[in-house]
């Protein structure tokens, strides 16, 4: 039996008072998803944490998603393969805000008033060369991007350049340990970052954003090292052919690197207005080709980053509006949960289990698709390390 599994990225919550003491989940018009809990079984997941997180990380639950939590690279490389770098063995990789500084390198915003077109800035920053290390750095979306070093003798043990603070001075890289390499790759980006300062400076549409009464984006806020090495492939270890489709870099990136294919679909944007009938409908002609589809939703996320509770229940809503597109497919195990949740109130990922929901496997008790409902469900609570193994070992069943 195939496997659809439906990622809707920081889909727990927290009640909300003036959602009557509701999570968004739990107020949302979700006649669909009710359908399917009614006719499938539910569950938790408890989400992965690395030990030094006090919250689950996107990175690491998506991760532990498929059991890949002991081959983690850091964050660098993922973001780097899904922005479509190629990446080679002993690259480092790190995200990237474009972020507006003062003189004195004060971080007056973090994501330079979020810029979207950065594709001017990013191409006068190519073909730098330090310490004979080469620097590669892409678009990724809105104002990120993504930056390789590549060379020899490179350590991913170095420091973040980004606080996540402003009304601060901007971080100099520092090693993590005393090895030569982590000391020789904190201070060759340095001299990036301040030569790309420099350029970003004087660069023509940062003087016209400044005169537009814009905030310019003059300085590289890099955060999440990571090196790029082998690992093990997704086909190897369960012996499913995968198909990955997302519109974010982060979830692009860990299907690439873990050897999905990714499918491409016009207006996947990983925002609010991502095109999500056309990521339903990319569905029904991928599970011609492949035995394991992964379908990543954002916008939930980042209406709980916002404190938007009401955007994160339309938005909800908009979800099961599409999500009848797939009722009609067969011999597949439609699982639908999240990587963590993020609660409204906090503005961040928080520690509260996520609801599970798997169709075509039989059904239990539950008639209501929320975190509530889910807790009474037959799947019990589930480690997200394990649920790979869960969801191969039921599909055999069936």
């Amino acid at each position: 039996m195939k496997i659809l599994l439906i990622i809707i990225d920081g889909l727990g919550d927290r009640p909300i008072f003036q959602l009557k003491n509701r999570t968004p989940l739990e107020s949302a018009q979700t006649p669909n998803l009710d359908l399917m809990a009614e006719k499938g079984i539910c569950g938790l997941v408890e989400t992965f944490r690395f030990p030094k997180e006090k919250v689950p990380s996107s990175e690491g639950a998506h991760i532990a998603l498929f059991g890949y939590q002991n081959y983690f690279l850091g964050r660098g490389p993922y973001e780097a393969a899904g922005a479509g770098i190629k990446l080679k063995k002993g690259d480092i990789a790190l995200r990237v805000n474009f972020g507006t500084v003062s003189e004195k390198l004060k971080v007056i915003n973090r994501r330079a008033g979020r810029i979207k077109e950065t594709e001017s800035l990013i191409r006068k920053l190519q073909g730098i060369k330090i310490d004979d290390i080469e620097f590669l750095i892409k678009k990724a979306f809105g104002h990120r991007a993504v930056l390789v070093l590549r060379g020899k003798n490179l350590s991913p043990k170095i420091s973040d350049g980004d606080s996540h603070q402003e009304r601060v001075r901007a971080k100099r890289i520092i090693p993590l340990n005393k090895s030569k390499q982590a000391k020789f790759t904190a201070d060759v980006l340095n001299k990036y970052l301040e030569k790309t300062h420099q350029i970003l400076k004087e660069h023509p549409l940062n003087k016209k954003r400044e005169k537009q009464g814009k905030l310019p984006a003059n300085y590289l806020l890099v955060r999440g090292a990571g090196i790029m090495k082998e690992t093990p492939s997704f086909k190897k270890r369960y012996n499913l052919k995968a198909a990955c489709i997302a519109g974010g870099t982060l979830y692009k990136g860990v299907a690439k690197i873990i050897g999905m294919d990714l499918v491409k679909i016009k207006g996947a944007t990983g925002l609010a207005d991502t095109n999500l009938k056309a990521k339903f409908l990319a569905v029904k002609k991928a599970v011609k080709r492949y035995n394991f589809i992964f379908l990543h939703i954002k916008a939930t996320d980042t209406f709980s980053h916002d404190g938007d509770f009401q955007g994160k229940k339309r938005f909800i809503e908009k979800i099961d509006k599409e999500i009848k597109t797939v009722f009609g497919l067969k011999n597949i195990l439609i699982v639908i949960t999240a990587d963590h949740s993020t609660c409204c109130s906090d503005k961040d990922h928080c520690i509260e289990p996520v609801p599970i929901l798997i169709f075509g496997n039989g059904k239990d008790n539950v008639s209501q698709f929320s975190e509530k409902f889910c807790r009474k469900g037959r799947i019990g609570r589930i480690k997200q390390t394990n649920l790979m193994k869960y969801l191969t070992m039921i599909s055999k069943k069936v």
